[in-house]
């Protein structure tokens, strides 16, 4: 087999189409565009690029574009289909026609989890208990004689399933391929991405969770927080170059463990820093979700949440859920990220600029770091995103006490979030709801003081003037409402809400 042509449906696609071709000509004999009725120079681009092109007098989508493509071509000796969109790169032509091309097969199709969907509308799946992360199968290549025992005119809309469907019926043989990491180190090589993995005793774990952290990811600062086991040995045995080791001479906290891999990050001048613990309990598929608003400047921080479902929190004792939902409530009132859901979750990624904006010696040293770190960084206006992450328990154990840790975290979390309140209302702006929140914390409480001494009274059987039970209920009410209201503006003043370009 010799001759290869690639078939791109493009609609309105003036600024890409140009470059997409040139590359993909590097690949293919033949590119033929199947301009959808664009309204702008598409085609005329598409032709200065050296591509052929077939024109539709109206708009059909790009389904039936590609079969309009296939009807044409179905002389040439092998087939690519691909988008013209810049979501497929034209570089893996080669990966993808060589099983046609020298193992004898028909039909080679290759997938990858789309980026389609915007993280507002999975939150959303989850929520209605839908799947994540489909597939996506659209970059594909095929023989033409797989193609010539096709019915085109029997295909369905949904072009490519129902390719397939006929495929699988003609006994014809089709190779799958996973793109993801491919198309994930090509989006990624731009940046200079990082992964600070704290340990502390994780002799078990420690080495699985460095070998399955992905290619694309340029330093993987471990940084062993005197451990006592055989963590600093086996660390020492990673060959990995992109491995750099610290060990701290006491044990400090898993907080101040990650904090010195974000320090490391800055001096190493890393675009991005995400955090995945040494127990493996973070999955790296995972890891391009909170990569990519980060990238597409849609976010500054990005967090897992495995709150939002029950399948999602599968492995998660009730009580702990119980506690992380406690936390969840204190969080989002001391860090004005009402959106947030499991502060606790440490998988999360960080741009530079973020930490840049932060006073990193005055994070939260222990486990409540990251409640800490959501106060700081709404303080600055940095924009924080949920992801939603199933949970993934294993081998590890869970060394928090969720009643000791709420008792030592919650006063942390609300000298935070009186800082913050200071830092960004007073000093860097002014904004009243600081008033409201101020009033309410006298009212409320001298409301319930005075309601307990009302009851006392009453209970003493000492006279108590009727004025004073109406006199309470108006503080607490008034109370109540300076506290919405400040609740109300300090929602309207999160940057994460608004939308982003």
């Amino acid at each position: 087999m010799g001759q290869v042509i690639a078939i791109l449906p493009a609609y309105n696609e003036e600024a890409a189409i140009g470059s997409l071709i040139l590359r993909t000509r590097q690949f293919t004999d033949r590119v033929l565009v199947i301009d959808d009725c664009s309204t702008d120079r598409t085609a005329e681009v598409a032709k200065l690029a050296g591509a052929e092109v077939i024109s539709h007098p109206i708009n059909k989508g790009k389904k039936v574009a590609l079969r309009t493509g296939c009807e044409a071509v179905k002389d040439e000796d092998i087939i690519v289909m691909l988008d013209s969109d810049g979501r497929h790169d034209p570089g893996m032509i080669p990966e993808i026609i060589d099983p046609i091309r020298n193992n004898g097969y028909d039909m080679v199709v290759g997938s990858w989890r789309g980026s389609e969907t915007t993280v507002d509308r999975e939150t959303i799946l989850v929520f209605n208990k839908k799947k994540l992360n489909k597939k996506k199968t659209t970059f594909f290549a095929i023989s033409s004689d797989c193609l010539k025992q096709m019915d085109l005119a029997q295909l369905k809309e949904t072009f490519i399933e129902s390719l397939l469907s006929q495929a699988k019926n003609c006994n014809l043989t089709i190779k799958q391929l996973d793109f993801e990491e491919n198309l994930n180190f090509n989006i990624f090589s731009n940046h200079y991405i990082g992964v600070v993995v704290p340990a502390y005793n994780e002799e078990l774990l420690i080495e699985e969770t460095i070998s399955a952290i992905p290619n694309y990811v340029d330093r993987i600062y471990v940084i062993d927080d005197c451990s006592t086991d055989r963590t600093p040995e086996i660390v020492k045995t990673f060959t990995d170059p992109r491995v750099v080791s610290v060990r701290h001479e006491k044990n400090s906290g898993v907080g101040a463990a990650i904090i010195t891999g974000y320090k490391l990050a800055l001096e190493d001048e890393m675009d991005i820093v995400a955090v995945m613990a040494g127990d493996n309990q973070m999955d790296p598929e995972q890891l391009p979700r909170l990569l990519m608003p980060i990238i597409e400047e849609r976010a500054d921080y990005t967090k897992g949440n495995r709150l939002l479902s029950k399948d999602f929190r599968s492995g998660m004792s009730t009580w702990r859920t119980l506690g992380n939902a406690m936390l969840t409530m204190i969080t989002k009132i001391g860090s004005g990220y009402w959106h947030i859901m499991d502060p606790q979750n440490g998988y999360a990624a960080i741009s530079r600029e973020a930490l840049e904006v932060m006073d990193l010696d005055s994070i939260y040293p222990y486990y409540g770091y990251c409640n800490d770190m959501l106060v700081k960084l709404n303080a600055f206006e940095m924009r924080a995103m949920d992801v939603v992450i199933p949970a993934r328990y294993g081998r590890e154990t869970s060394s928090i006490k969720y009643s000791r840790y709420i008792a030592k975290v919650a006063p942390m979390i609300f000298k935070g979030f009186l800082w913050r309140l200071r830092t960004k209302y007073v000093v860097l702006d002014f904004h009243p709801l600081v008033l409201f929140y101020l009033a309410s914390m006298v009212m409320v409480p001298a409301g319930v003081l005075f309601g307990v001494g009302i009851l006392w009274y009453k209970i003493m059987r000492w006279p108590v003037s009727q004025n004073f039970p109406l006199l309470n209920a108006l503080i607490l009410l008034i109370g109540f409402q300076f506290l919405l209201f400040a609740m109300l503006f300090d929602m309207q003043a999160d940057e994460s809400r608004k939308e982003t370009v």
